[in-house]
């Protein structure tokens, strides 16, 4: 049994940092959201609250010897091999951080195919990857604009499908990969490209904080966290576990939650007045409303619900002028 020191921070305990908190949980809410892209300067607990959230989210029933972790529960989105059992046994299992590192390579992070093997025995004989790993977990990307460009399409293409599939000399294999996409960066040492920003469900940025009683509890949660870790996780328990039941709630009452056409065309209007390129904020921003009722215990999605998900679905998604950094101000959308 672990002793509290190895437990992870919580989540409840990080100071400030709203927007970011907020994101993150509407991914746990609704993975299908796309992930997150958090900017900022170093320092400001982006990956602490990413970590934070794994030990914050309830157990997942996962089969046995599965090597994706497959949910017993959802025949939909089964691998091939658990689709292929007659009998399917399970266990609880928390939620893990699957590190993305900056040098990964294609073949590192979406796994490889032995091409003998397939050619000697006509069977498929799959080596998994950092992908098969991530699936019904957090993938969390650290630097996510120094890595390569190709891995980020690879990566961002496997998040919007939920499957990763590797085809190798006429030989495929596919297999579940639905996971919770985690960006971080910090713009000084580079953006990414405008492409791939978009392919990003919500963004935040952050910054540290400027009010001094902010800063000061910064110090003494981090202080009691490593010296006297029984009286911090006392503490923060039961706020940990009043927001899991939150999320949980939320989860169950995201399918019944509804909207109507006036919804669909504000959000419309909301774009076009913004001047957004393509679909994908429409839909995101649809999404988004459709999440934060959900967590705030509604089934029908209002006005509000909308403007606060173009706060997250819009910034990054800002046609910009060359030299010209783009802005989002929110009072724009309170008066369309």
């Amino acid at each position: 049994m672990e002793t509290p020191t190895k437990r992870g921070y919580c989540f409840t305990a990080i100071v400030g940092q709203n927007d970011m908190k907020t994101a993150l949980v509407l991914n746990a809410v609704n993975p299908n959201l796309g992930g997150v892209l958090i900017r900022g300067e170093k320092g400001t607990a982006k990956s602490t609250a990413v970590r934070a959230l794994a030990e914050l989210l309830p157990l997942q029933k996962r089969v046995t010897g599965c090597k994706f972790g497959c949910d017993p529960d959802d025949e939909a989105h089964l691998c091939g091999e658990c689709q292929g059992k007659t009998e399917i046994e399970s266990y609880e299992g928390a939620m893990r951080v699957v590190d993305l590192p900056v040098s990964a390579t294609e073949d590192r992070v979406v796994g490889t195919l032995d091409i003998e093997h397939a050619i000697k025995t006509g069977e498929k004989k799959f080596e998994t990857g950092i992908l098969a790993r991530a699936n019904r977990n957090i993938l969390y990307v650290d630097e996510v604009n120094l890595l390569d460009d190709h891995v980020v399409d690879v990566l961002l293409d496997s998040a919007a499908m939920g499957v990763n599939t590797v085809e190798r000399e006429g030989v495929s294999y596919s297999h579940p990969a639905r996971f919770i996409l985690v960006g971080t960066m910090n713009p000084e040492e580079g953006d990414l490209r405008p492409q791939l920003i978009d392919r990003f469900g919500l963004s935040v940025t952050v910054e540290g904080e400027r009010d001094a009683d902010a800063r000061v509890k910064v110090m003494e949660n981090r202080l009691l966290y490593e010296n006297e870790p029984e009286r911090f996780f006392a503490e923060y328990e039961p706020r940990q576990a009043e927001l899991r039941g939150k999320i949980v709630k939320a989860q169950k009452l995201l399918p019944d939650v509804r909207y109507g056409n006036d919804i669909l065309r504000r959000i419309a209007v909301i774009c076009i007045e913004l001047d957004v390129d393509g679909h994908r904020a429409d839909i995101g921003m649809l999404k988004t409303a459709i999440t934060l009722a959900a967590y705030d215990g509604r089934t029908e999605v209002s006005n509000a619900d909308v403007n606060n998900a173009a706060r997250f679905v819009l910034p990054h998604r800002m046609r910009r002028r060359p030299f010209e950094e783009a802005e989002f101000d929110i009072s724009v959308i309170d008066r369309i």
